[in-house]
């Protein structure tokens, strides 16, 4: 995890940027606490706070072509990087770093090679020779991404908003797997997967082909040079993906796992209130797993105490992030100082597989189908933030195997109807089938959980009647005078709308929030597709009736 700065179209004999860029990058360097790096044109400044958990002697940023004419800044990682450097043998490649492949791959195919990586991140890149510059998100948007204009016409580009909300009138969110080259002008999407369409997913679904596409997820992305771990809720796919790291554990990936591995002890994290469904779980599945686990336990009190800190970091207002956020945020804390500067997560795979339990509702494959892809588009902005901007407030990477590219293209070509639950038949079956044997049966077949409510049911009701003594109902029924783009409709929602604006006062940055109605983390589309749904409009997933063992 690192973060980046950007200012391009920079106007003639403008002085003083480098401060002010130092400045700006200051307030995102939680991010990258390890080292801090800057390049500054005429035309372009460059700033990165660095991370460094590959190539940690000689992967420092900016980097530089072997002329010094281009020049990169990532945050992220590029899981292929060897393949993709091994098709580049005629450039002299000055580091060890996964990154500096994007500088190699630019020399040779301009902007036309974001299809060939496969990996997380966001980065700048600034050809001086020609003044042309890249700025570029991966995929799904697992790393965070904004940009702005300032008063003068200045590009400002940062990993979080917080570096240019100050600077800039208008911030908006960099969109997932787009890229902006000022040789063409503007912002112009790349990645088109054939999946989105639902008549090109419609391969016979095979539980053994998607284990072996998730165990070679899990192995590119512990490619690490410092010490790293799993968190594990309990729940099927942190499990899934402990038990599957644990397997390579004992090998170092970057050797092709001809050298034992630095780090072969694998540790694994939970969190929760005490006696939480999710501690529990985790308990068991660690055990069977064999990882070194750590448990921790938090209050509700502290967790009403960081709400502030969490919402100043994630740069939401969110219901669903906010309440999932705080758990994550402490956790990483504790990570954080035992030395761990990255987690593997099980983040995507209810988006991927229908594992919100509002699912069992689709009427059909096609909407099935449609509302998962529609979740992948929007999980930049709920889980993906919440990954990695609650890890990245104390410096930890969070990685997320079931958003590899191959992966993707692995599970979202199976035809639909193979995941759809149905009498007998849970949510996630088909990925529940693809991990037996790692597994006991009581967590590969354990009903989904989501995050906010595994670690404790009374966290949701506890954040509920805090809102309620904080927010008057006077408050609530002038909601819309005070905040007239996308009003609170609950003292919750309210609660955390103030603490944001608090930190990010601008109209603009409150335009970056995703709104609109949700059951369990539907998108409103999916609201259709129960007509009590409209009536039972919160994000937890004990707001669908007749699905969860505990609902409402």
């Amino acid at each position: 995890m690192c973060s980046i700065l950007g200012i391009f179209d920079i106007p003639a004999g403008q002085r003083g940027l480098r401060g002010i860029a130092l400045e700006a990058s200051r307030r995102q360097r939680h991010r990258g606490p390890d080292w801090s790096g800057i390049y500054v044109n005429d035309r372009a400044i460059l700033v990165h706070e660095r991370l460094a958990i590959v190539d940690i002697d000689s992967g420092a940023q900016p980097l530089f072509s072997p002329d010094r004419n281009r020049v990169l800044g990532v945050n992220g990682e590029i899981y292929n990087h060897r393949e993709l450097r091994a098709e580049c043998p005629d450039y002299d490649f000055q580091t060890g770093s996964d990154c500096e492949v994007i500088l190699a791959l630019y020399d040779r195919h301009g902007s036309d090679f974001l299809n060939r990586l496969n990996g997380i991140y966001a980065f700048v890149l600034f050809d001086e020779s020609s003044g042309r510059y890249l700025v570029a998100r991966d995929p799904i948007g697992v790393m965070p991404l904004y940009y702005g204009r300032d008063d003068q016409g200045m590009l400002w580009v940062a990993s979080e908003m917080k570096a240019i909300e100050p600077r800039c009138a208008q911030v908006r969110t960099f969109p997932p797997g787009h890229v902006l080259d000022s040789a063409e002008g503007q912002i112009r999407r790349w990645y088109e997967p054939a999946w989105q369409d639902f008549e090109q997913a419609q391969e016979p679904a095979d539980s053994s082909q998607l284990r072996l596409a998730l165990e070679a997820a899990v192995h590119r992305q512990m490619m690490c040079d410092v010490p790293y771990g799993v968190l594990l809720s309990g729940g099927l796919d942190s499990s899934l993906i402990a038990a599957m790291a644990q397997r390579f554990a004992d090998r170092r990936v970057e050797s092709d796992d001809t050298e034992a591995a630095w780090w072969p002890r694998l540790h694994s994290f939970a969190i929760g209130l005490e006696g939480s469904p999710d501690l529990a779980a985790a308990r068991v599945a660690a055990e069977a797993i064999g990882t070194q686990h750590h448990e921790f336990h938090y209050s509700i009190q502290e967790g009403l105490d960081a709400l502030d800190d969490v919402i100043a970091h994630i740069e939401t207002f969110d219901v669903t992030t906010v309440r999932a956020s705080t758990p994550m945020f402490l956790l990483a804390r504790r990570i954080k100082a035992m030395g761990i500067k990255m987690v593997l997560s099980g983040e995507g795979a209810d988006e991927i597989f229908g594992g919100y339990l509002y699912f069992h509702k689709a009427p059909d494959a096609r909407a099935f189908h449609e509302e998962t892809v529609r979740k992948l588009d929007k999980l930049h902005l709920y889980d993906c933030l919440r990954a990695n901007k609650s890890m990245a407030a104390w410096g930890v990477e969070a990685r997320v195997p079931f958003l590899d590219l191959e992966f993707l293209d692995t599970a979202m070509s199976f035809d639909p109807k193979a995941k759809m639950a149905g009498e007998h038949r849970p949510e996630k079956a088909i990925l529940r089938e693809a991990g037996t044997g790692l597994l006991p049966d009581e967590i590969l077949w354990r009903q989904k959980e989501q995050f906010s409510d595994g670690v404790g049911y009374g966290w949701i009701d506890a954040l509920k009647d805090h809102a309620d003594q904080e927010v008057s109902d006077r408050e609530l029924l002038e909601a819309e005078q005070r905040f007239p783009f996308n009003p609170p409709t609950t003292k919750e929602q309210y609660l955390y709308r103030r603490i944001f604006e608090r930190h990010f006062p601008s109209p603009a940055a409150a335009a970056t929030v995703p709104s609109g109605p949700s059951v369990a983390c539907s998108t409103p589309e999916a609201l259709a597709w129960d007509e009590g749904f409209s009536q039972m409009a919160d994000p937890s997933g004990r707001a669908v009736r007749g699905v969860h063992a505990d609902s409402y």
